[in-house]
């Protein structure tokens, strides 16, 4: 791999000239034109029309909607990059009417598609041109038959531009002008959301993250009205399209979505639950650690002993596709070519907003990772954990772009295989039992995101919508809501909570995926059945995982668990297995370190 590695991605290669892109401009109106073209095509259906007239149709369709993509994942890209570009955010306004057509047009198709008999809609779905994208067209049908007339569904799509979807750039843009003054280096000295993140959840020193996260929790309280009146209209919103549709309960659109069943979500946590102790006993050990009765939220990821040494990009670099070579030589040349060509943002630098992703752009088969990289070894498994993503849509970019949109749940999949890969090669190479008990600790750390932190976002999320329904929520009583919900999902292990964490939480303010939070546990332990699978077998499993990966877009996670692993989703046996996994780790840390007391 070539050094040294540019940490700023290259979107020049995408559309010249950034947010003032004349070319990107003109990808716009060739959208508006498409979307034309589209719309006379939809129109002119019958229901006696034959396979050609629907197969050019979904061809067309599927062009536009690989254009919309790209446009999205490219606007996405300019607004993180730069919170305080302006021209972005106009055109991330111009996208959500264009996609708001896009969906209007989608409805009507829907109406057409109802209007052909069950008979005639199957013989369509066995020509040769339709078949490969059956599952797409007949989730589709099943899902217009679940909705409002196309009128009604035509007009909600409309109202979301200035209704729903503006709530959540509201956020956004508040978020965006949001910055945290800290003591660094003796100086004063500005941080963005995201670098203040980053500060107060692994910084070494317990005052520097006790005053960041003080400053954190301050500056989003000064916020917290605007923001909440988003989350309450947000949430309002959705509601009300829910009750039109007579749909009762507040995750049936996210389970649709995310192609799972209730009783898999809840034999899911469930299972977790069962296994919660090993775990609370760690967070207890690792208090004990650090010299504490009990951690505060800002202490869970601190870093133990030494392991607040830093790699640089280069060097993360270089063992993030050592190791995925050990697995699949395909993915580590994958790898090295996002690394060269430059497909990861990750500078430290103001301005950025926070968090992390990955996007894709079907125009030229490539993707883009966004993040914030700090040299620690969490920086190193979220870029690990990022370029899994990008090699799952990598490993499909030849199939039809209907077959290609796989579900959050399985994305998070290949995401925290990758991680995986990494954190292990990071555990079998520590080089004195301090740096295994540091790197335990680090991959602990992941286990507690996705059975405690994620588990208090389902459960803050759930109680918030029972509540939302009788009328809006005050921000004092959303901060109650979030800490009971700590609480539970921490068996109350903590000794100091994130009452603002709804305010600081992007994902609580997407409109793309409701529940932004449960498929992340669902691909955590997912990837741990897929990971011992690719233990057992070796080498030769590499194959057998791209072609998991390809089957992500066409199929429900039970057929998909069942058709790849032989197991059955909606019974406990496989995620016991799974979480057992996690449970090992959790016990070897505190064989490590049952004679250690803090000095």
């Amino acid at each position: 791999m070539k050094a040294p590695l540019n940490p700023s991605w290259d979107l020049e290669v995408v559309f010249a000239g950034g947010s003032a892109s004349e070319e990107f401009s003109a990808h716009l109106r060739s959208i508006t034109e498409d979307m034309q073209g589209v719309q006379e095509l939809v129109s002119n259906l019958q229901a006696a029309s034959g396979a050609d007239q629907w197969a050019a149709l979904f061809d067309a369709i599927q062009a536009l909607y690989g254009r919309l993509r790209t446009a999205s994942a490219f606007i996405s890209c300019l607004t993180a990059q730069d919170v305080k570009d302006m021209q972005a955010k106009v055109l991330q306004g111009s996208f959500a009417q264009m996609n708001a057509a896009y969906l209007s047009v989608m409805t009507q198709l829907d109406a057409k598609i109802l209007e052909v008999s069950e008979e005639e809609w199957n013989a369509l779905l066995q020509d040769e041109r339709l078949a490969p994208i059956s599952y797409t067209l007949e989730e589709r049908r099943r899902r217009a038959v679940e909705k409002l007339s196309p009128e009604s569904e035509s007009l909600v799509n409309d109202l979301s531009v200035d209704g729903y979807h503006a709530w959540s750039l509201l956020y956004n843009a508040i978020v965006g002008r949001m910055s945290l003054t800290v003591e660094k280096d003796g100086q004063p000295t500005q941080l963005s959301i995201g670098q203040a993140q980053n500060r107060y959840e692994g910084h070494g020193e317990r005052s520097v993250r006790q005053d960041t996260f003080a400053k954190w929790e301050e500056a989003f309280t000064e916020q917290e009205e605007l923001i909440g009146s988003a989350l309450n209209h947000l949430g309002g919103f959705r509601l009300q399209v829910y009750k039109h549709r007579g749909w009762e309960s507040v995750h049936r659109e996210p389970l649709d979505i995310n192609r799972m069943s209730q009783a898999t979500l809840d034999v899911m946590w469930n299972t977790i639950n069962e296994y919660r102790e090993p775990f609370v006993k760690y967070l207890n050990r690792k208090a004990s650690l650090l010299g504490l009765e009990r951690l505060a939220w800002y202490d869970v990821h601190a870093p133990l002993g030494e392991s607040d040494t830093t790699l640089s990009y280069d060097e993360g670099a270089q063992f993030i596709v050592e190791q995925f070579r050990k697995f699949s030589p395909q993915m580590a040349e994958f790898a090295e070519m996002a690394f060269e060509q430059r497909w990861i943002e990750a500078e430290d630098r103001p301005g950025k907003r926070p968090g992390g992703f990955c996007t894709g752009f079907p125009k030229n088969g490539q993707s883009r990772i966004f993040m914030t990289y700090d040299g620690s070894t969490g920086g190193v498994a979220t870029l690990a954990h990022e370029l899994g993503h990008a090699y799952h849509s990598w490993v499909m970019r030849d199939m039809p772009l209907f077959v290609q949109s796989y579900s959050m749940n399985v994305a998070e999949t290949a995401s925290t295989f990758a991680e995986m890969i990494v954190a292990d090669a990071a555990l079998k190479n520590a080089k004195s039992e301090e740096e295994r008990i540091a790197l335990l600790d680090n991959k602990l750390g992941n286990a507690i995101s996705f059975f405690m932190n994620i588990q208090a976002r389902f459960i803050f999320e759930t109680n918030f919508y029972a509540e939302r329904r009788k009328g809006l929520v005050s921000t004092a009583r959303l901060n109650e809501l979030m800490t009971n919900a700590q609480k539970e999902a921490y068996a109350d292990a903590l000794s100091e909570y994130h009452p603002h964490f709804w305010a600081s939480k992007l994902h609580f303010y997407s409109t793309g995926v409701p529940f932004y939070n449960f498929p992340y546990t669902f691909g955590y332990l997912f990837s741990y059945g897929v990971y011992a699978r690719a233990l057992a077998e070796g080498p030769t499993f590499a194959d057998k995982y791209v072609a998991l990966l390809r089957d992500t877009g066409s199929m429900q996670v039970e057929d998909l668990a069942q058709k790849h692993l032989g197991v059955d989703l909606t019974q406990p046996d496989f995620w016991r297995g799974a979480v057992e996994l996690a449970v090992k780790d959790a016990e070897e840390f505190l064989r490590l370190t049952e004679n250690r007391v803090h000095a």
